[in-house]
Protein backbone atom coordinates (compact mmCIF):
# COMPACT_ATOMS: atom_id res chain seq x y z
CA UNK A 1 0.00 0.00 0.00
CA UNK A 2 1.23 3.49 -0.82
CA UNK A 3 1.87 5.79 1.93
CA UNK A 4 0.53 8.92 1.13
CA UNK A 5 2.45 12.10 2.20
CA UNK A 6 0.04 15.14 3.28
CA UNK A 7 1.09 18.08 1.83
CA UNK A 8 0.19 20.64 4.73
CA UNK A 9 1.73 23.51 6.70
CA UNK A 10 2.54 22.48 10.21
CA UNK A 11 3.81 23.78 13.00
CA UNK A 12 5.36 21.02 15.46
CA UNK A 13 4.36 21.03 19.57
CA UNK A 14 7.56 21.32 21.95
CA UNK A 15 8.28 18.55 23.12
CA UNK A 16 10.70 20.52 25.92
CA UNK A 17 7.51 20.57 27.52
CA UNK A 18 8.06 16.87 28.61
CA UNK A 19 11.01 17.46 30.31
CA UNK A 20 9.91 19.78 32.31
CA UNK A 21 6.75 20.52 34.69
CA UNK A 22 4.61 23.45 32.47
CA UNK A 23 3.51 26.58 34.73
CA UNK A 24 1.03 27.69 33.25
CA UNK A 25 -1.52 25.70 30.91
CA UNK A 26 -4.35 27.64 28.85
CA UNK A 27 -7.10 26.19 26.04
CA UNK A 28 -7.38 29.11 23.80
CA UNK A 29 -10.67 28.52 21.57
CA UNK A 30 -11.20 30.28 18.35
CA UNK A 31 -13.77 31.59 16.71
CA UNK A 32 -14.02 30.26 13.06
CA UNK A 33 -11.06 29.28 10.51
CA UNK A 34 -10.67 31.81 8.67
CA UNK A 35 -7.62 34.15 6.64
CA UNK A 36 -6.54 30.74 5.91
CA UNK A 37 -4.87 29.32 2.21
CA UNK A 38 -7.44 25.68 3.24
CA UNK A 39 -10.42 25.35 1.67
CA UNK A 40 -13.15 22.61 1.63
CA UNK A 41 -13.09 22.55 -2.07
CA UNK A 42 -8.95 21.72 -1.73
CA UNK A 43 -9.05 18.60 0.47
CA UNK A 44 -6.08 16.68 -1.00
CA UNK A 45 -3.90 19.92 0.90
CA UNK A 46 -4.96 18.35 4.40
CA UNK A 47 -6.47 14.94 3.87
CA UNK A 48 -4.70 12.15 2.40
CA UNK A 49 -6.52 10.48 -1.00
CA UNK A 50 -7.86 7.83 1.07
CA UNK A 51 -9.28 9.69 3.04
CA UNK A 52 -11.36 12.23 0.67
CA UNK A 53 -12.03 8.51 -1.50
CA UNK A 54 -13.75 7.51 2.10
CA UNK A 55 -15.67 10.57 2.15
CA UNK A 56 -17.10 10.83 -1.13
CA UNK A 57 -17.91 7.11 -1.65
CA UNK A 58 -20.33 7.59 1.82
CA UNK A 59 -21.29 10.72 0.88
CA UNK A 60 -19.70 12.51 3.81
CA UNK A 61 -19.06 15.98 3.41
CA UNK A 62 -15.99 18.02 4.28
CA UNK A 63 -16.86 20.48 6.54
CA UNK A 64 -14.90 23.49 8.42
CA UNK A 65 -14.04 21.01 11.28
CA UNK A 66 -11.68 19.16 8.73
CA UNK A 67 -10.07 22.70 7.81
CA UNK A 68 -6.84 22.48 9.97
CA UNK A 69 -6.52 25.58 12.34
CA UNK A 70 -5.64 28.78 10.56
CA UNK A 71 -1.63 28.79 10.38
CA UNK A 72 -2.01 32.65 10.86
CA UNK A 73 -3.85 32.41 13.93
CA UNK A 74 -1.30 30.04 15.17
CA UNK A 75 1.66 32.25 14.57
CA UNK A 76 0.26 34.69 16.46
CA UNK A 77 -0.06 32.93 19.40
CA UNK A 78 2.94 31.33 19.41
CA UNK A 79 4.64 35.00 18.67
CA UNK A 80 3.32 35.91 22.13
CA UNK A 81 5.70 33.50 23.99
CA UNK A 82 3.31 30.77 23.61
CA UNK A 83 4.29 26.95 23.57
CA UNK A 84 1.93 24.42 21.95
CA UNK A 85 1.15 20.77 23.96
CA UNK A 86 -2.06 20.32 21.64
CA UNK A 87 -3.61 21.64 18.53
CA UNK A 88 -7.13 20.30 17.13
CA UNK A 89 -8.68 20.89 14.27
CA UNK A 90 -12.29 19.36 15.44
CA UNK A 91 -12.29 21.19 18.75
CA UNK A 92 -10.81 24.16 16.96
CA UNK A 93 -8.60 24.93 19.91
CA UNK A 94 -4.99 24.63 21.20
CA UNK A 95 -3.98 23.96 24.41
CA UNK A 96 -0.10 26.36 25.14
CA UNK A 97 1.94 26.96 27.92
CA UNK A 98 2.99 30.50 28.54
CA UNK A 99 3.89 31.69 31.89
CA UNK A 100 3.62 35.66 30.83
CA UNK A 101 0.01 37.04 31.91
CA UNK A 102 0.60 40.25 30.01
CA UNK A 103 1.28 37.92 26.65
CA UNK A 104 -1.94 36.11 27.72
CA UNK A 105 -4.44 39.18 27.80
CA UNK A 106 -2.83 40.17 24.35
CA UNK A 107 -3.77 36.98 22.76
CA UNK A 108 -7.40 36.97 24.79
CA UNK A 109 -7.75 40.43 23.09
CA UNK A 110 -7.16 39.00 19.45
CA UNK A 111 -10.65 39.39 17.48
CA UNK A 112 -10.31 35.56 16.52
CA UNK A 113 -9.64 34.20 20.32
CA UNK A 114 -13.33 32.98 20.98
CA UNK A 115 -11.72 31.96 25.13
CA UNK A 116 -8.91 32.09 27.13
CA UNK A 117 -9.02 29.70 29.83
CA UNK A 118 -6.34 28.81 32.65
CA UNK A 119 -6.12 24.78 32.37
CA UNK A 120 -3.05 23.99 34.86
CA UNK A 121 -4.87 21.28 36.06
CA UNK A 122 -4.59 20.00 32.29
CA UNK A 123 -0.93 18.70 33.44
CA UNK A 124 0.56 15.75 34.98
CA UNK A 125 1.61 17.03 38.72
CA UNK A 126 1.92 13.71 40.41
CA UNK A 127 5.06 11.26 40.84
CA UNK A 128 5.39 8.96 37.92
CA UNK A 129 4.26 5.16 38.71
CA UNK A 130 6.77 3.10 39.80
CA UNK A 131 7.39 0.93 36.75
CA UNK A 132 4.77 1.92 34.74
CA UNK A 133 2.46 -0.68 36.39
CA UNK A 134 -1.08 0.36 34.43
CA UNK A 135 -2.50 -2.17 36.77
CA UNK A 136 -1.75 -1.31 39.80
CA UNK A 137 -2.39 2.93 39.18
CA UNK A 138 -4.55 4.29 36.32
CA UNK A 139 -8.20 3.94 36.83
CA UNK A 140 -9.01 2.38 33.60
CA UNK A 141 -6.48 -0.55 33.92
CA UNK A 142 -7.66 -1.61 37.38
CA UNK A 143 -8.49 -5.26 37.17
CA UNK A 144 -6.40 -6.06 33.84
CA UNK A 145 -4.22 -9.00 35.06
CA UNK A 146 -1.64 -10.72 32.61
CA UNK A 147 0.17 -14.25 33.18
CA UNK A 148 3.72 -13.84 33.98
CA UNK A 149 4.52 -17.25 32.14
CA UNK A 150 4.18 -18.22 28.53
CA UNK A 151 1.49 -19.97 27.24
CA UNK A 152 3.07 -22.85 25.01
CA UNK A 153 1.30 -24.64 21.89
CA UNK A 154 0.42 -27.80 23.26
CA UNK A 155 -1.63 -26.16 26.13
CA UNK A 156 -4.57 -25.41 23.57
CA UNK A 157 -5.69 -26.75 20.32
CA UNK A 158 -7.97 -25.60 17.42
CA UNK A 159 -10.77 -27.87 16.07
CA UNK A 160 -9.79 -30.04 13.26
CA UNK A 161 -11.90 -28.22 10.93
CA UNK A 162 -10.04 -27.15 7.51
CA UNK A 163 -8.68 -23.42 8.32
CA UNK A 164 -6.75 -21.29 6.44
CA UNK A 165 -4.77 -20.55 9.27
CA UNK A 166 -3.34 -22.76 12.22
CA UNK A 167 -4.49 -20.78 15.44
CA UNK A 168 -3.13 -22.36 18.10
CA UNK A 169 -4.08 -21.35 21.56
CA UNK A 170 -6.12 -18.26 19.75
CA UNK A 171 -8.85 -20.79 18.65
CA UNK A 172 -11.32 -20.22 21.15
CA UNK A 173 -11.34 -15.72 20.91
CA UNK A 174 -12.23 -16.19 16.83
CA UNK A 175 -14.51 -19.00 17.04
CA UNK A 176 -16.46 -17.52 19.85
CA UNK A 177 -17.35 -14.72 17.10
CA UNK A 178 -17.78 -17.32 14.08
CA UNK A 179 -15.25 -15.55 12.44
CA UNK A 180 -12.99 -18.05 11.00
CA UNK A 181 -15.49 -18.72 8.06
CA UNK A 182 -14.61 -14.95 6.72
CA UNK A 183 -10.98 -15.99 7.43
CA UNK A 184 -11.45 -19.35 5.15
CA UNK A 185 -13.50 -17.23 2.56
CA UNK A 186 -9.94 -14.51 2.35
CA UNK A 187 -11.57 -12.36 4.37
CA UNK A 188 -8.64 -11.11 6.66
CA UNK A 189 -8.64 -8.19 6.65
CA UNK A 190 -6.56 -7.23 3.64
CA UNK A 191 -6.67 -3.96 2.56
CA UNK A 192 -8.22 -2.32 5.36
CA UNK A 193 -6.71 0.18 7.71
CA UNK A 194 -6.92 0.15 11.64
CA UNK A 195 -5.46 3.23 13.74
CA UNK A 196 -4.29 1.69 17.44
CA UNK A 197 -4.75 4.64 19.85
CA UNK A 198 -2.70 3.17 23.06
CA UNK A 199 0.17 3.25 25.20
CA UNK A 200 2.99 2.27 23.70
CA UNK A 201 4.22 -0.44 21.41
CA UNK A 202 7.31 -1.54 22.97
CA UNK A 203 9.53 -3.83 20.77
CA UNK A 204 6.94 -4.53 18.19
CA UNK A 205 9.41 -4.22 15.34
CA UNK A 206 11.48 -7.03 17.25
CA UNK A 207 8.86 -9.19 18.13
CA UNK A 208 8.05 -12.57 16.47
CA UNK A 209 4.69 -12.61 16.08
CA UNK A 210 4.56 -9.17 14.29
CA UNK A 211 7.26 -10.56 11.09
CA UNK A 212 4.35 -10.62 8.82
CA UNK A 213 3.24 -7.31 9.14
CA UNK A 214 7.08 -5.90 8.71
CA UNK A 215 7.62 -8.19 5.91
CA UNK A 216 4.58 -7.23 4.11
CA UNK A 217 4.25 -3.35 4.60
CA UNK A 218 1.61 -3.70 6.65
CA UNK A 219 2.98 -0.89 9.41
CA UNK A 220 2.16 1.86 7.42
CA UNK A 221 3.27 4.66 10.46
CA UNK A 222 3.60 5.54 13.85
CA UNK A 223 3.04 8.54 16.04
CA UNK A 224 3.58 9.86 19.27
CA UNK A 225 1.60 12.64 21.39
CA UNK A 226 2.07 12.20 24.50
CA UNK A 227 6.29 12.76 23.72
CA UNK A 228 6.52 13.78 20.02
CA UNK A 229 9.54 12.58 18.40
CA UNK A 230 9.35 9.52 20.21
CA UNK A 231 10.05 6.16 19.00
CA UNK A 232 7.11 4.02 19.95
CA UNK A 233 8.78 1.02 20.03
CA UNK A 234 11.40 1.74 22.05
CA UNK A 235 12.32 -0.26 25.58
CA UNK A 236 11.63 2.69 28.01
CA UNK A 237 7.82 2.41 26.90
CA UNK A 238 4.98 1.00 28.39
CA UNK A 239 3.91 -2.81 26.13
CA UNK A 240 0.02 -2.21 26.49
CA UNK A 241 -0.09 -1.39 22.70
CA UNK A 242 1.93 -4.33 22.06
CA UNK A 243 -0.13 -6.47 23.74
CA UNK A 244 -3.48 -5.19 22.16
CA UNK A 245 -1.86 -5.08 18.63
CA UNK A 246 -1.30 -9.14 18.85
CA UNK A 247 -5.03 -9.68 19.39
CA UNK A 248 -5.71 -8.65 15.42
CA UNK A 249 -2.47 -8.61 13.78
CA UNK A 250 -0.69 -11.02 15.14
CA UNK A 251 0.88 -14.44 13.58
CA UNK A 252 2.53 -17.00 15.35
CA UNK A 253 1.18 -20.29 13.68
CA UNK A 254 -0.23 -22.86 15.98
CA UNK A 255 0.15 -20.42 19.15
CA UNK A 256 -1.53 -17.00 18.23
CA UNK A 257 -3.17 -15.58 15.08
CA UNK A 258 -4.78 -12.03 15.13
CA UNK A 259 -8.62 -11.62 13.71
CA UNK A 260 -7.09 -9.49 11.07
CA UNK A 261 -3.64 -10.86 10.55
CA UNK A 262 -3.80 -9.12 6.68
CA UNK A 263 -4.59 -5.25 7.65
CA UNK A 264 -2.66 -2.64 7.74
CA UNK A 265 -1.83 -0.78 10.92
CA UNK A 266 -1.00 2.82 11.88
CA UNK A 267 0.38 2.79 15.79
CA UNK A 268 -0.10 5.95 17.91
CA UNK A 269 0.85 6.50 21.23
CA UNK A 270 -1.80 9.20 22.88
CA UNK A 271 -1.92 7.70 26.44
CA UNK A 272 0.72 8.26 28.96
CA UNK A 273 1.57 5.12 31.43
CA UNK A 274 3.40 7.46 34.33
CA UNK A 275 0.21 9.23 35.36
CA UNK A 276 -3.09 10.12 34.29
CA UNK A 277 -4.03 13.68 33.82
CA UNK A 278 -7.03 15.05 31.53
CA UNK A 279 -4.55 16.15 29.07
CA UNK A 280 -4.39 12.59 27.23
CA UNK A 281 -8.05 13.12 26.10
CA UNK A 282 -6.81 16.00 24.14
CA UNK A 283 -4.08 13.54 23.12
CA UNK A 284 -6.50 11.32 21.79
CA UNK A 285 -8.61 13.65 19.99
CA UNK A 286 -5.18 14.56 17.85
CA UNK A 287 -4.62 11.00 17.33
CA UNK A 288 -8.08 10.43 15.90
CA UNK A 289 -7.65 13.54 14.05
CA UNK A 290 -4.18 11.92 12.46
CA UNK A 291 -5.94 8.62 11.74
CA UNK A 292 -8.63 10.13 9.80
CA UNK A 293 -6.30 12.57 7.44
CA UNK A 294 -4.55 9.37 6.52
CA UNK A 295 -7.82 7.69 5.60
CA UNK A 296 -8.01 5.11 8.47
CA UNK A 297 -11.24 2.69 8.36
CA UNK A 298 -11.16 1.65 11.97
CA UNK A 299 -9.72 2.86 15.22
CA UNK A 300 -9.19 0.90 18.32
CA UNK A 301 -8.63 2.38 21.44
CA UNK A 302 -8.13 0.38 24.28
CA UNK A 303 -8.25 3.93 26.47
CA UNK A 304 -10.83 5.24 28.81
CA UNK A 305 -10.92 7.92 31.28
CA UNK A 306 -12.94 8.19 34.58
CA UNK A 307 -10.80 9.64 37.69
CA UNK A 308 -7.37 10.92 37.23
CA UNK A 309 -4.46 12.22 39.57
CA UNK A 310 -6.05 15.14 40.44
CA UNK A 311 -9.52 14.44 41.77
CA UNK A 312 -10.06 17.76 40.48
CA UNK A 313 -9.89 16.49 37.08
CA UNK A 314 -12.41 13.31 37.73
CA UNK A 315 -15.04 13.06 35.69
CA UNK A 316 -18.66 12.16 37.31
CA UNK A 317 -21.10 9.59 36.30
CA UNK A 318 -23.27 12.58 34.77
CA UNK A 319 -20.44 13.45 32.78
CA UNK A 320 -20.97 9.91 30.68
CA UNK A 321 -24.11 11.60 28.57
CA UNK A 322 -22.17 10.76 25.18
CA UNK A 323 -21.81 14.80 24.99
CA UNK A 324 -19.58 16.48 27.60
CA UNK A 325 -15.86 14.91 27.97
CA UNK A 326 -13.71 16.00 25.36
CA UNK A 327 -12.30 12.35 23.90
CA UNK A 328 -15.96 11.51 23.42
CA UNK A 329 -16.64 14.66 21.45
CA UNK A 330 -13.84 13.63 20.05
CA UNK A 331 -14.78 10.19 19.08
CA UNK A 332 -18.02 11.02 17.78
CA UNK A 333 -16.87 13.10 15.36
CA UNK A 334 -14.70 10.40 14.18
CA UNK A 335 -17.81 8.07 13.55
CA UNK A 336 -18.86 11.48 12.20
CA UNK A 337 -16.24 11.48 8.83
CA UNK A 338 -16.85 7.35 8.85
CA UNK A 339 -14.59 6.16 10.96
CA UNK A 340 -15.66 2.90 13.23
CA UNK A 341 -14.72 3.50 16.57
CA UNK A 342 -14.29 0.02 18.55
CA UNK A 343 -13.69 1.73 22.30
CA UNK A 344 -13.10 -0.66 25.25
CA UNK A 345 -16.23 -0.54 27.97
CA UNK A 346 -13.62 -0.51 30.96
CA UNK A 347 -13.05 -2.74 33.75
CA UNK A 348 -14.53 -0.87 36.46
CA UNK A 349 -17.67 -3.57 36.96
CA UNK A 350 -16.27 -4.64 41.03
CA UNK A 351 -14.86 -0.85 41.84
CA UNK A 352 -17.27 1.91 42.88
CA UNK A 353 -17.37 3.21 39.66
CA UNK A 354 -19.03 0.66 38.11
CA UNK A 355 -19.82 2.12 34.77
CA UNK A 356 -18.45 2.66 31.37
CA UNK A 357 -15.83 5.71 30.60
CA UNK A 358 -15.29 7.77 27.90
CA UNK A 359 -15.49 7.90 24.65
CA UNK A 360 -16.88 4.46 25.59
CA UNK A 361 -20.06 6.90 26.60
CA UNK A 362 -20.16 8.36 22.95
CA UNK A 363 -23.20 7.21 20.60
CA UNK A 364 -21.56 6.50 17.72
CA UNK A 365 -18.96 4.68 19.65
CA UNK A 366 -18.77 0.94 19.16
CA UNK A 367 -18.29 -0.18 23.13
CA UNK A 368 -16.78 -3.05 23.96
CA UNK A 369 -17.26 -5.93 27.24
CA UNK A 370 -15.74 -8.58 27.97
CA UNK A 371 -16.56 -12.32 28.32
CA UNK A 372 -14.91 -15.06 29.83
CA UNK A 373 -13.50 -18.38 27.41
CA UNK A 374 -17.53 -19.66 27.31
CA UNK A 375 -19.29 -16.65 27.04
CA UNK A 376 -20.24 -15.93 30.26
CA UNK A 377 -20.06 -12.02 31.41
CA UNK A 378 -16.48 -11.25 32.65
CA UNK A 379 -17.20 -10.10 36.09
CA UNK A 380 -14.40 -6.75 35.83
CA UNK A 381 -16.26 -5.96 32.46
CA UNK A 382 -17.89 -2.34 33.09
CA UNK A 383 -21.77 -1.95 32.89
CA UNK A 384 -23.88 0.44 31.28
CA UNK A 385 -26.27 2.71 30.64
CA UNK A 386 -24.93 5.76 29.70
CA UNK A 387 -25.74 8.38 32.45
CA UNK A 388 -28.45 9.59 29.71
CA UNK A 389 -30.13 5.77 29.68
CA UNK A 390 -28.56 4.35 26.45
CA UNK A 391 -27.75 0.78 26.21
CA UNK A 392 -23.80 0.09 26.48
CA UNK A 393 -21.71 -1.72 26.37
CA UNK A 394 -22.52 -2.28 22.14
CA UNK A 395 -21.17 -6.06 22.26
CA UNK A 396 -18.81 -8.44 24.07
CA UNK A 397 -15.77 -10.51 22.98
CA UNK A 398 -13.42 -12.83 25.09
CA UNK A 399 -11.31 -10.78 27.30
CA UNK A 400 -10.78 -12.57 30.20
CA UNK A 401 -7.95 -14.69 29.83
CA UNK A 402 -7.56 -13.85 26.08
CA UNK A 403 -4.56 -14.82 24.01
CA UNK A 404 -1.95 -12.21 23.88
CA UNK A 405 1.99 -12.05 22.79
CA UNK A 406 3.77 -12.47 26.08
CA UNK A 407 6.65 -9.20 26.09
CA UNK A 408 9.32 -12.11 26.36
CA UNK A 409 8.22 -13.83 23.11
CA UNK A 410 5.25 -16.33 22.41
CA UNK A 411 2.21 -16.13 24.20
CA UNK A 412 0.76 -15.64 27.52
CA UNK A 413 -3.20 -14.79 28.80
CA UNK A 414 -4.63 -11.03 29.69
CA UNK A 415 -7.55 -10.31 31.22
CA UNK A 416 -9.63 -6.43 30.35
CA UNK A 417 -11.36 -5.18 27.76
CA UNK A 418 -8.74 -3.77 26.52
CA UNK A 419 -8.12 -7.06 24.74
CA UNK A 420 -12.00 -7.84 23.28
CA UNK A 421 -11.97 -4.20 21.74
CA UNK A 422 -9.28 -5.20 19.02
CA UNK A 423 -10.86 -8.68 19.06
CA UNK A 424 -13.45 -7.08 18.11
CA UNK A 425 -11.90 -4.72 15.76
CA UNK A 426 -10.06 -6.62 13.88
CA UNK A 427 -13.17 -8.71 12.64
CA UNK A 428 -15.04 -6.23 12.43
CA UNK A 429 -12.55 -4.94 9.63
CA UNK A 430 -12.48 -8.64 8.08
CA UNK A 431 -16.41 -8.42 7.68
CA UNK A 432 -15.73 -4.55 6.38
CA UNK A 433 -13.65 -5.86 3.26
CA UNK A 434 -16.06 -8.70 2.37
CA UNK A 435 -18.82 -5.84 2.61
CA UNK A 436 -17.11 -2.47 1.36
CA UNK A 437 -19.87 -0.60 -0.11
CA UNK A 438 -21.91 -0.41 3.96
CA UNK A 439 -20.60 2.65 5.91
CA UNK A 440 -19.45 1.98 9.50
CA UNK A 441 -22.83 2.74 10.58
CA UNK A 442 -24.63 -0.23 8.71
CA UNK A 443 -21.66 -2.20 9.71
CA UNK A 444 -21.92 -1.61 13.56
CA UNK A 445 -25.21 -2.56 13.00
CA UNK A 446 -24.96 -6.02 11.08
CA UNK A 447 -22.62 -6.94 14.02
CA UNK A 448 -25.60 -6.26 16.15
CA UNK A 449 -28.45 -7.45 14.81
CA UNK A 450 -25.73 -11.12 14.55
CA UNK A 451 -25.37 -10.75 18.20
CA UNK A 452 -26.49 -13.36 21.03
CA UNK A 453 -28.85 -10.85 22.89
CA UNK A 454 -30.20 -9.00 20.29
CA UNK A 455 -34.01 -9.21 21.23
CA UNK A 456 -32.97 -9.00 24.70
CA UNK A 457 -29.56 -6.58 25.27
CA UNK A 458 -28.73 -5.68 28.79
CA UNK A 459 -26.40 -3.57 30.75
CA UNK A 460 -24.03 -6.31 31.34
CA UNK A 461 -23.40 -7.89 27.47
CA UNK A 462 -25.72 -5.19 25.54
CA UNK A 463 -26.62 -7.41 22.20
CA UNK A 464 -24.26 -10.27 23.44
CA UNK A 465 -21.79 -12.38 21.39
CA UNK A 466 -21.51 -11.24 17.55
CA UNK A 467 -21.78 -13.67 14.81
CA UNK A 468 -19.67 -12.36 12.47
CA UNK A 469 -20.92 -15.23 9.40
CA UNK A 470 -24.25 -14.15 10.26
CA UNK A 471 -23.59 -10.51 10.20
CA UNK A 472 -21.98 -10.97 7.04
CA UNK A 473 -25.36 -13.12 5.91
CA UNK A 474 -27.23 -9.65 7.09
CA UNK A 475 -25.32 -7.39 4.71
CA UNK A 476 -25.30 -9.81 1.80
CA UNK A 477 -29.15 -9.80 2.24
CA UNK A 478 -31.13 -7.78 -0.97
CA UNK A 479 -34.09 -7.58 -2.78
CA UNK A 480 -32.15 -9.40 -6.05
CA UNK A 481 -34.48 -9.41 -9.68
CA UNK A 482 -33.30 -11.72 -11.66
CA UNK A 483 -35.61 -10.91 -14.64
CA UNK A 484 -36.69 -7.34 -14.34
CA UNK A 485 -40.21 -6.48 -13.18
CA UNK A 486 -41.34 -10.24 -13.39
CA UNK A 487 -41.80 -10.47 -9.66
CA UNK A 488 -42.30 -7.49 -7.32
CA UNK A 489 -42.80 -8.49 -3.43
CA UNK A 490 -44.55 -6.41 -0.59
CA UNK A 491 -44.21 -7.64 2.58
CA UNK A 492 -45.98 -6.38 6.06
CA UNK A 493 -45.64 -5.93 9.12
CA UNK A 494 -41.69 -6.00 9.36
CA UNK A 495 -41.02 -6.67 12.22
CA UNK A 496 -43.98 -8.91 12.56
CA UNK A 497 -45.30 -10.57 15.63
CA UNK A 498 -47.74 -13.44 14.31
CA UNK A 499 -48.39 -13.29 10.67
CA UNK A 500 -46.82 -12.05 7.74
CA UNK A 501 -48.76 -10.42 4.72
CA UNK A 502 -47.33 -10.80 0.94
CA UNK A 503 -48.60 -9.22 -1.89
CA UNK A 504 -47.14 -10.80 -5.17
CA UNK A 505 -46.91 -8.90 -8.29
CA UNK A 506 -46.83 -11.21 -11.53
CA UNK A 507 -46.90 -10.69 -14.92
CA UNK A 508 -47.65 -14.24 -15.65
CA UNK A 509 -48.79 -17.37 -14.10
CA UNK A 510 -46.10 -19.38 -12.04
CA UNK A 511 -45.45 -21.74 -8.76
CA UNK A 512 -43.58 -19.73 -6.02
CA UNK A 513 -42.42 -21.51 -3.47
CA UNK A 514 -41.99 -19.28 -0.39
CA UNK A 515 -39.86 -20.51 2.15
CA UNK A 516 -38.60 -18.67 5.72
CA UNK A 517 -35.51 -19.77 6.95
CA UNK A 518 -33.32 -18.55 10.39
CA UNK A 519 -29.98 -16.27 9.32
CA UNK A 520 -27.98 -20.49 9.91
CA UNK A 521 -29.80 -21.94 6.72
CA UNK A 522 -32.08 -23.76 8.96
CA UNK A 523 -35.78 -23.67 7.33
CA UNK A 524 -38.94 -23.12 9.76
CA UNK A 525 -41.37 -22.63 7.20
CA UNK A 526 -42.30 -24.15 3.42
CA UNK A 527 -45.19 -23.37 1.09
CA UNK A 528 -45.94 -23.37 -2.38
CA UNK A 529 -48.58 -22.01 -4.28
CA UNK A 530 -49.55 -20.87 -7.64
CA UNK A 531 -49.48 -17.54 -8.63
CA UNK A 532 -51.57 -15.66 -11.37
CA UNK A 533 -50.76 -12.61 -13.52
CA UNK A 534 -51.77 -9.45 -11.25
CA UNK A 535 -51.61 -9.62 -7.90
CA UNK A 536 -51.52 -12.14 -5.54
CA UNK A 537 -52.07 -11.79 -1.83
CA UNK A 538 -51.46 -14.15 0.44
CA UNK A 539 -50.89 -14.02 4.79
CA UNK A 540 -48.38 -16.35 6.42
CA UNK A 541 -49.89 -18.24 9.33
CA UNK A 542 -48.40 -20.30 12.04
CA UNK A 543 -45.21 -18.50 12.62
CA UNK A 544 -46.08 -16.91 15.70
CA UNK A 545 -44.03 -19.25 17.90
CA UNK A 546 -40.99 -18.74 16.11
CA UNK A 547 -38.08 -17.14 18.05
CA UNK A 548 -37.42 -13.58 17.92
CA UNK A 549 -34.42 -12.88 15.86
CA UNK A 550 -33.74 -12.42 11.75
CA UNK A 551 -35.04 -14.66 9.50
CA UNK A 552 -35.01 -14.96 5.09
CA UNK A 553 -37.83 -14.87 3.69
CA UNK A 554 -37.42 -16.33 -0.03
CA UNK A 555 -39.97 -16.22 -2.69
CA UNK A 556 -38.73 -18.61 -5.71
CA UNK A 557 -40.71 -18.55 -9.05
CA UNK A 558 -39.83 -20.03 -12.36
CA UNK A 559 -37.82 -17.07 -13.17
CA UNK A 560 -36.57 -15.37 -10.29
CA UNK A 561 -35.74 -15.42 -7.07
CA UNK A 562 -36.39 -12.74 -4.18
CA UNK A 563 -35.11 -12.73 -0.54
CA UNK A 564 -35.74 -10.44 1.77
CA UNK A 565 -34.65 -10.16 5.67
CA UNK A 566 -37.99 -10.15 7.90
CA UNK A 567 -37.41 -9.31 11.89
CA UNK A 568 -40.08 -11.82 14.21
CA UNK A 569 -40.54 -9.72 17.62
Amino acid sequence: MTKVLLIAVSILVSSSLFSQEPSSIYIIKFNDKSNSNYSIDQPGFFLSERAVERRQKFGIPIKESDLPISPGYLRLIIDQGSQLIVKSKWLNLVIVNNDNPDKIESISKLSFVKEVIRADYLFKKQPEYPNNDLSQSKPFFRNETFSNQPLFPHVLKSSDAIMEFDYGASFNQIDMLNGIPLHNEGFTGEGMVIAVLDAGFRRVDQMEVFDTLWANDRILGTRDYVEPGNNVFNDTIHNHGMKVLSTMGGNLPGQLVGTAPHADYYLIRTEDATAEYLMEEYFWVQGAEYADSLGADLINSSLGYTEFDDPLENHTYEDMDGNTTPITIGADLAAEKGILVCNSAGNSAGNPWLYIGAPADGDSVFTIGAVDSSGNWAGFSSIGPTFDGRLKPNVVAQGKLAVIANPSGGISLGSGTSFSSPIIAGMTACLWQANPDFNNMKIMQAIQQSASQYNNPDDYMGYGIPNYEAANNILGINEVTLIENQMVVRVSPNPFKESLFLSIDLIQSSMINISLSEITGKMVYNREVKGRPGRNELVMKDIQKLTNGIYILQLRSSHQVKSIKVVKH
